[in-house]
């Protein structure tokens, strides 16, 4: 092949300078004619194959010497192995708006507590039928299970009536007409799912009014309210000593498939506070009271309460909840305040009569 098939000018031959061989490959094109074609782009030099020019072995000893691959690119800064900051922890919850609802609520309580003990009466019957609405929705919502609202309602409502105007007696006997009643109303529905709307219903009679009313009972003796401030003191005080020393300290878990928030250090935390506020109020607010007997007492509450969150944790983790409401800022629902106060309240007034009577 010529000269000229090369690039390169004729006569040039071999002593043609080195920039000349490095000019871009092309088909060969007749120099008289280069002003009628339009001109070519200039490309980079293609090096030949199996050769290593200057750039390439530049590349590699950058590649070698941990410089960049190419020589626009900026160098990556080397990677830190140091931890992380460790990050504070959080409550979950707006804080703020927990402690206004829970004074306010807290307010309510009190007052009607101490003026007249059939408002605080009414306050229970509020709260339940406020209760059973909230989980037979969520029933509904999450399984399709329809536990009759109506009859629950009207039958609670006359049970927490019925243990305050009869005692226990009177309880059961609304415990068992509202049972019946759900039975009945469901009759007027198709069958299918006719066993699981009643049990669900019969269920709820049970875990809201039935357990609420004995903190109706608890209001009947003499010294009354001080015995229901004492179940909500050490309820409140429990709740608030598990939280406090678990947020704290807490590191191994109660039963992380349940509840996994939940900590044995905050549940010794609960017990430490509700012993101490326990024998504080039996000694100070209960009639014939003792500190030892606040003692045991706070032990039971501490049980009976941590039970009854881990309780209705079970029940909102089978339906796929967080919370049974949103009707207290902070809080959830009504369901998820009382879920450490409905167990606790027949512990308190059985402990109580075993104490000091029922009078």
């Amino acid at each position: 092949m010529n000269d000229l098939s090369r690039g390169v000018p004729q006569g040039a031959g071999h002593r043609a300078a080195p920039e000349m061989r490095a000019a871009p490959a092309g088909p060969a094109y007749d120099v008289h004619g280069a002003q009628q074609t339009r001109p070519m782009p200039i490309v980079p030099d293609v090096p030949d194959a199996g050769r290593d020019t200057d750039d390439d072995r530049d590349r590699g000893a950058g590649r070698l010497s941990g410089g960049p691959p190419f020589r626009d690119e900026k160098p990556q800064e080397p990677m830190s192995t140091a931890p992380p900051p460790p990050q504070k922890k959080r409550a979950g919850r707006d804080l703020g708006s927990a402690i206004g609802v829970g004074v306010g609520l807290g307010a309510v309580v009190v007052a009607s507590l101490f003026i007249v003990k059939a408002v605080f009466v009414g306050v229970i019957v509020v709260a339940v039928v406020v209760g059973l609405w909230e989980l037979t929705s969520r029933l509904q919502e999450r399984k399709d299970i329809k536990a009759p609202l109506v009859p629950l309602a009207i039958g609670g409502a006359a049970m927490v009536v019925a243990g305050y105007a009869r005692g226990a007696e009177g309880a059961w006997i609304a415990m068992a007409l509202t049972a019946l009643a759900v039975l009945v109303w469901r009759m007027t529905e198709p069958p299918e799912g006719y066993l699981k709307d009643v049990t669900a219903g019969v269920f709820a009679a049970f875990y809201v009014p039935f357990l609420a009313t004995f903190v109706a009972m608890l209001l009947t003796a003499d010294d009354g309210p001080q015995r229901v401030l004492t179940f909500l003191l050490l309820t409140v005080v429990s709740d608030t000593g598990a939280y406090a020393v678990g947020w704290r300290f807490g590191k191994h878990k109660l039963a992380p498939r349940i509840s996994p928030g939940k900590t044995r250090e905050g549940l010794f935390g609960a017990v430490a506070f509700a012993m101490v506020a326990g024998a504080l109020c039996m000694q100070f607010l209960i009639d014939d009271g003792s500190w030892w007997q606040g003692l045991l007492l706070g032990l039971a509450v501490a049980a009976s309460a941590t039970l009854g969150d881990l309780g209705e944790s079970m029940i909102k983790r089978d339906l796929g909840i967080k919370d049974m409401g949103t009707l207290l800022p902070g809080h959830g629902g009504i369901m998820d305040r009382l879920d450490s106060l409905l167990p606790t309240a027949p512990v308190v007034w059985l402990l109580m009569v075993i104490f000091v009577g029922s009078g």
